[in-house]
């Protein structure tokens, strides 16, 4: 049961590291990491570990669901580099029609035929409220690019151009995502290394399966070996979150 609490509590604990590739486009209301397709993933886990009895139960829905957050935390961070690029052009198209003349309803209306998601939201938001009379600052606060909100209240309240403020707003954004998937580049060696070692108790029983030792009866049907795979699994589960802790700080 203990584990079966600290499986809910590694799906439901925020990442650093996607909370930090978040502040790319700004804050963001809390997102619950729930999702429906999470109970099929532990209950498979806990169907395939039940081959080792009730322990085994029990560890292949921890194992399940470490996993899986895992992969959902790597899924999230693709997405938010894909959207910090994403806006970022939609910035430089919006700066380029500014810088032509265009009424920021306009400039911000045409850059968001052509952009993709999160900025065709974002720039539709500038533009409807422009266009309105209404306040961008305060519009740009629901939406993914709330640091914009900086720059549009610095040109509004100091005179600058408009155009050259987001476009430091834009560099900005380039630099910071650029550095982000640098460093992630450089955790992909850590990463391996520490996924091997997660591996290494597996395939020693694995080994010891092999050779004739018979270690899986042993867990399977002693009390000793039902213990032992409990133990074996939180240990490995510590490590794993020790590791992605480590390496998402980094990042």
């Amino acid at each position: 049961m203990s584990l079966l609490l600290f499986a809910a509590a590694v799906l439901l604990l925020p990442s650093t590291a996607r909370g930090r590739l978040e502040a790319l486009r700004g804050k963001r209301k809390p997102r619950v990491t729930f999702r429906p397709t999470t109970p099929l993933v532990v209950g498979a886990g806990a169907l395939l570990g039940l081959l080792l009895g009730p322990a085994g139960a029990v560890s292949g829905a921890v194992l399940a669901a470490v996993l899986w957050r895992a992969h959902r935390v790597r899924a999230a961070h693709r997405a938010d580099l894909l959207a910090a690029d994403a806006l970022a052009e939609g910035l430089r198209s919006f700066t380029t029609e500014l810088r032509t003349g265009a009424h920021p309803a306009g400039a911000a209306l045409a850059a968001a035929r052509d952009a993709a998601e999160p900025a065709a939201t974002v720039l539709t938001a500038i533009a409807t409220s422009t266009s309105r009379g209404g306040d961008v600052v305060s519009a740009l606060a629901g939406t993914p690019a709330a640091r914009l909100a900086r720059a549009w209240r610095l040109a509004d309240h100091h005179g600058v151009p408009l155009a050259e403020v987001l476009d430091t707003a834009r560099a900005d954004l380039e630099r910071r995502t650029a550095f982000t998937r640098t460093v992630h580049a450089r955790m992909a060696g850590p990463r391996t290394s520490a996924a091997v070692l997660a591996a290494l108790p597996v395939l020693g029983v694995l080994l010891g399966q092999l050779s004739g030792t018979s270690p899986l009866s042993i867990l399977r049907d002693t009390l000793p070996g039902q213990a032992l795979l409990l133990v074996g699994v939180l240990l490995l589960v510590v490590g794993l979150r020790w590791s992605a802790g480590l390496t998402g700080s980094a990042a």
